[in-house]
């Protein structure tokens, strides 16, 4: 079952909740995590996927693992192909099993 709602970005969190928690500008994150400014910039713009290399960075600088991060990004994945393809999926049979 999909929710209604798509889940929260990883983005989304990291702008709005953690960062300003943290008290660090995405500048410092990206200092921190050993990436590019932009790499913070386009994942706090919800533009991109945490990716799991992101993820191994995300956790050792907030101090939670990977799959905090991973999991966060395949349910918006899961919900945003759900919602692309819907009427696709619907079509589909569902197998019956004895």
């Amino acid at each position: 079952m999909v929710k209604k709602r798509r889940p929260t970005h990883p983005g989304e969190l990291l702008r709005e909740e953690v960062l300003p928690e943290a008290g660090i500008t995405p500048m410092q994150l990206a200092t921190r995590m050993g990436v590019s400014r932009r790499t913070v910039s386009t994942l706090l713009q919800e533009k991109s996927r945490v990716t799991p290399d992101l993820a191994h960075r995300l956790a050792r600088v907030f101090h939670t693992t990977p799959n905090v991060w991973l999991n966060m990004q395949q349910a918006v994945d899961v919900w945003d192909a759900f919602t692309a393809h819907k009427d696709e999926y619907e079509r589909i049979a569902p197998l019956k099993v004895a």
